[in-house]
């Protein structure tokens, strides 16, 4: 697959997981049923296997690693926020302000890691602002 294939594979699942994610966490806040059916629950896995996969082929064909590409490592971090807060929001059974406050967090850091993708910045939107 060549880089720009590859590059709008990856582009388009970060809009899929991004999106699935702003509907599914807006729903689960709402109390919508559906969120908890199995398609609901299988759907993101594909998307996100999809974009770490499509992630770790863009990252060996342009030859990067974290220690090498500090925007990299920064992106790697934000995702493990992202991931953290999104289970929180996601899971029932945890107070809705608290769900509320980790589904908008999470939302915060997954701009942040665009912003980092598309500066080539490890600060992301953070330089902006700072």
């Amino acid at each position: 697959m060549d880089y720009l294939t590859l590059k709008l594979v990856h582009q388009t699942a970060v809009a899929l997981s991004i999106t699935g994610f702003f509907i599914r966490g807006a729903a689960s806040l709402a109390g919508a049923s559906w969120v908890r059916s199995r398609a609901a629950r299988t759907l993101p896995h594909l998307v996100d296997s999809v974009l770490l996969l499509s992630a770790l082929m863009l990252a060996w064909t342009l030859r990067l690693t974290p220690d090498r590409a500090p925007w990299l490592l920064a992106k790697l971090l934000g995702l493990v926020v992202y991931v953290a807060l999104g289970v929180v929001a996601l899971r029932p059974g945890r107070p809705v302000a608290v769900r509320a406050a980790a589904w908008t967090g999470a939302l915060a850091v997954v701009a942040w890691i665009a912003s980092v993708a598309m500066t080539k910045s490890p600060w992301g939107f953070v330089a902006v602002l700072g």
